[in-house]
């Protein structure tokens, strides 16, 4: 049954930083909610791509060649296979969208910003 889901009752509701939640799916795909502040690991996924969507805040997706910044409504692509890391220097809130399965740390070893699977909010 759908139901109207509010985003900025969704973010209120967890404090810690690149552990992403699960706010819907459709399609196979999580729509992923996710507070940053910092720099995340290098990685990449394999099979997937990946969307970032900035709520609020200014937030970075850096590739080894160039580095886009974003602010509140602007999203950008990650395409499957391409390295990156992403960063905010403030706290800012995210909207992911990717495939279900997708591990938010990709390729890189396990640790403490591996978020667990499924997570909701």
């Amino acid at each position: 049954m759908s139901e109207a889901i509010d985003l900025s009752e969704k973010f209120a509701a967890f404090s810690e930083h690149w552990r992403p939640k699960v706010a819907a799916q459709l399609n196979g795909q999580d729509v992923r909610l996710v507070k940053v502040q910092g720099v995340f690991p290098w990685h990449r996924h394999e099979d997937a791509e990946e969307m970032f969507l900035v709520w609020k805040g200014r937030f970075r997706v850096e590739f080894r060649d160039r580095t886009i910044e974003l602010g509140p409504g602007q999203m950008v692509v990650v395409p499957r296979g391409v390295e990156h890391r992403t960063a905010a220097d403030a706290e800012a809130e995210v909207i992911i969208f990717e495939p279900s399965e997708v591990v938010n740390t990709g390729d890189a070893a396990p640790s403490e910003f591996t978020a667990p699977a499924g997570v909701r909010v």
